[in-house]
């Protein structure tokens, strides 16, 4: 099975915008896990179904782009210009009071929509894809704390907060940095089951959210007095 595609917008984004929901998915990529089975049993069924991806930092040129946050500084693996086909682009969230969209990056954004690929957003990042008119009639979430200024400049979008993240067909639109990556670990677990999912969140001692912020996703454990293990711990031991 050919790699998945996998374009991140190389803008001022919050790093964790960016870095927690790509870490999560490399965590279960098949490479990943075949390393990880030096120290941990995991099944060749699981493995098998694990999927491989290709990053790529999508910038207007190749020079370093400072990020919003951490006083880091990333250098684009490619441009619009020369970027591969893509099967998912992703696009962190700047602040947005001093961000403007590049005209090329918003025309690689509507490109993408309009051809169904699957678009994630994290945080602000709604907000970028609405500036460019691609979620007009579209449901969509954002960072609730701009929630009130996002839905007054942008009153084309079907604004909410009800959830944590909203699926509108190709458009998967994450209200914070952390609930985003709750949402692609849903995207994950749909796509290659609950197990790989597990497996790729153990490896960040991490454990995900529903969509109503709850820990409702792995199945519950509990030891002889009643007390809730590790879904993690469990399935590092269960044989």
């Amino acid at each position: 099975m050919a790699p998945i595609q996998f374009g991140i917008l190389a803008v001022a984004y919050q790093v964790v915008d960016a870095a927690g929901p790509t870490d999560l998915l490399a965590s279960a990529s098949k490479s990943a896990l075949l390393t990880i089975r030096d120290y941990v049993p995991i099944g060749d069924d699981l493995i098998s179904r694990a999927p491989e991806f290709e990053f790529h930092h999508i910038g207007v040129t190749k020079d370093p782009v400072d990020l919003g946050t951490s006083q880091m500084t990333i250098v684009p693996t490619t441009t619009v210009d020369e970027c591969p086909e893509l099967d998912i682009l992703l696009v962190g969230g700047p602040y947005l009071g001093t961000f403007d969209l590049h005209p090329k990056h918003a025309d690689l954004i509507r490109r993408h929509v309009a051809a169904g690929k699957l678009l994630f957003t994290t945080c602000t990042g709604a907000s970028l894809v609405a500036s460019t008119g691609a979620l007009d009639g579209r449901m969509a979430t954002v960072n609730n704390i701009e929630y009130e200024w996002v839905r007054k400049r942008w009153p084309k979008v079907n604004w909410t907060r009800e959830k944590k993240w909203i699926i509108d067909g190709n458009i998967w639109t994450g209200s914070g940095a952390i609930a985003a990556t709750d949402m692609v670990a849903h995207w994950l677990k749909e796509n290659y089951g609950l197990d790989v999912l597990i497996q790729a969140a153990a490896t960040l001692d991490y454990e995900p959210r529903d969509s109503d912020g709850l820990f409702n996703v792995f199945p519950q454990r509990f030891d002889s007095k009643g007390e809730k293990l590790s879904t993690h711990i469990f399935r590092y031991h269960e044989e």
